[in-house]
């Protein structure tokens, strides 16, 4: 069988990895890249360079990687599913609901296979963690609290925190806990001074029962990638920047010293710090979607699963806006 004929539009921060793991995918042939601003960060490794995705279209891809900034995502989304390309696109899916929700709809009624890049759900600690919960390690699960900072990345100037940052953790917590959210309610500010807000604390309601938070800015220097998710047999602590998952079971052992007793509440038990694989979670993502268009069984993040993420992200700024909780059920 010949290899899949792919094409990569936007050659920044993002795009340079990905021309990276395409130019190596067995299976695959990077066979043209595009960029309006050129190949800034030279990744094109001797491949034809275009302005637009229209004259990448011209190569005779099978499929596309989309890493053009956020606002882009729909034009570039849509006239490759109007050629009939499958697409990858970078999250979120779209910059506001109408927007993805017109690409979901554009791939699906043209029968093509249409992902968003959550590159998180690829990361071996919260794989790991899925994993875990659906065999009932930690039974019913109570609580994800998420943290997810770091200094700001310039390079983002079509969208704010929410929507670049939150939806990470949007996704990764309806993906590991497999529910849906049924309402949030968030808190914004603007301290950079951009037109776009920079921090968010968001707390959540799921649709088993399950309470979210999470808190989300770009304005610390410690970058932090955490995901902590409590359940009624213990707590698992996810580090996506390490790719750890540590199991902080619930003790069996009565404390006896009242002093101590008095401010631990549940007993502490066995700590874990699991040894798992780590392959790149960008590989693997690339792999799925490989798969996917092959027919093959893959497991990627579909369109719609991408517009639910967005939807959510804008609930999460209408509550910031209007200081009141979003109902997500109607």
């Amino acid at each position: 069988m010949a290899n899949l004929r792919a094409g990569l539009i936007g050659l920044g921060m993002m795009g340079r990895h990905h021309a990276r793991v395409l130019g190596s995918l067995p299976g695959v042939d990077l066979v043209a890249v595009a960029d309006a601003g050129g190949d800034v960060h030279g990744v094109a490794g001797g491949r034809p360079v275009e302005a637009d995705v229209e004259a990448l279209i011209a190569h005779g891809i099978d499929y596309c990687m989309v890493a053009v900034p956020t606002v882009f995502h729909e034009r570039v989304g849509l006239t490759l599913a109007a050629a009939g390309v499958h697409a990858l696109v970078e999250k979120p899916l779209a910059q506001d609901t109408p927007a993805a929700t017109k690409l979901a709809r554009a791939f699906a009624d043209a029968g093509l296979v249409g992902a968003v890049g959550h590159i998180e759900r690829y990361n071996p600690a919260l794989q790991q963690a899925r994993a875990r919960l659906e065999s009932g390690d930690l039974g019913e699960v109570l609580q994800v609290s998420t943290r997810r900072q770091g200094p700001f990345p310039a390079r983002i100037a079509d969208v704010g925190v929410v929507k670049d940052l939150a939806t990470h953790d949007i996704d990764l917590t309806a993906w590991v806990t497999q529910q849906s959210y049924t309402s949030v309610s968030a808190r914004t500010a603007h301290r950079s001074g951009r037109e776009y807000e920079d921090l968010v604390a968001v707390v959540a309601s799921l649709s088993s029962g399950t309470i979210a938070n999470h808190l989300v800015n770009w304005l610390s220097p410690l970058k932090e990638r955490v995901t902590v998710i409590t359940g009624e047999r213990g707590t698992f602590v996810a580090d996506t920047l390490t790719a750890d998952l540590t199991y902080y079971a619930n003790g069996e052992i009565a404390t006896t010293w009242d002093a101590i007793a008095k401010f631990r509440g549940v007993s502490e038990g066995d700590v874990i710090r699991y040894a798992i694989a780590k392959p790149e979670p960008l590989r693997v993502e690339h792999e799925q979607f490989r798969d996917a268009v092959l027919g093959k069984e893959a497991d990627i993040v579909t369109m719609e699963q991408g517009l639910s993420t967005v939807r959510v992200a804008e609930a999460c700024i209408e509550s910031a806006s209007t200081r009141t909780t979003v109902d997500l059920t109607t």
